[in-house]
């Protein structure tokens, strides 16, 4: 089955190149030498980014986290997990990014809710959901998308909000994985611009549902998963960036 998640946006690697000034694509190009090293010693030894997660963790169950207790930087806020939902949408599983925005000194405040919303967390509690990331069986990148609130029982932020933080992501130790935990923070730097896209597509579906909806809570609308979704391609990108 082809990667194919709802609600797709064409990424135009040369045009979304082109709105960028020169110091920010020297940025972007360092993060993908980063991904492309870390990709390179795991490869070099047989090994690759999401089988570092599932070792030592038992047999692979739908829905669960791995590894087990999630990924957490207290440093940087920043938390990962990976899992999967079965063979779905032509995936293996997918990393879920977050920023655990309550630890945060002075956190920007999050969108308005509906006034029936579920509860959110908030204070230190809150967290913020960045981007999920979808891998194929062999641990390569396959697309990138953003979720509705009700998914990971966030706090919601509008996509302004969450392209100031985005940046703020790192896990900056060695557990479970030094290389995948570098490849994780280098690989949402590379693709910033493309995360930035689906932020915006994001938050204009959801405006769009509730205009048709004021009755309802579209955040918690459980037919209402994946409100933006693009194919990625390291290749691809680099060679625009670099072009």
């Amino acid at each position: 089955m082809p990667f194919c998640y709802p609600n797709p946006i064409d990424l135009d690697w040369d045009s979304l190149a082109a709105t960028l000034c020169l110091e920010e694509k020297r940025r972007l190009i360092k993060a993908g030498h980063d991904v492309r090293e870390c990709m390179r010693v795991l490869e070099k030894a047989g090994l690759n980014l999401v089988g570092e997660l599932l070792r030592g963790q038992g047999e692979f169950i739908e829905f669960r986290h791995y590894p087990d207790g999630d990924v957490f930087d207290m440093e940087y806020h920043s938390q990962y997990y990976y899992h999967a939902h079965g063979d779905r949408w032509g995936e293996h599983g997918h990393f879920h990014t977050f920023l655990r925005t309550g630890s945060l000194i002075g956190p920007p405040l999050p969108a308005p809710r509906h006034e029936q919303s579920a509860a959110w967390p908030e204070r230190d509690a809150a967290v913020a959901h960045l981007i999920g990331i979808s891998m194929d069986e062999w641990g390569q990148p396959l697309g990138l998308f953003a979720c509705n609130r009700w998914v990971t029982g966030e706090t919601w932020y509008s996509g302004d909000t969450l392209m100031q933080l985005l940046p703020q992501f790192r896990i900056d130790h060695a557990w479970p994985s030094w290389p995948t935990n570098r490849w994780l923070s280098a690989f949402l730097d590379l693709f910033s611009p493309a995360i930035r896209m689906l932020f915006k597509h994001r938050d204009r579906l959801i405006s769009a549902r509730q205009q048709e909806q004021p009755g309802r809570d579209v955040l918690e609308d459980r037919q209402l998963e994946i409100l933006a979704s693009a194919s990625v391609s390291i290749d691809a990108w680099m060679y625009s960036l670099e072009g």
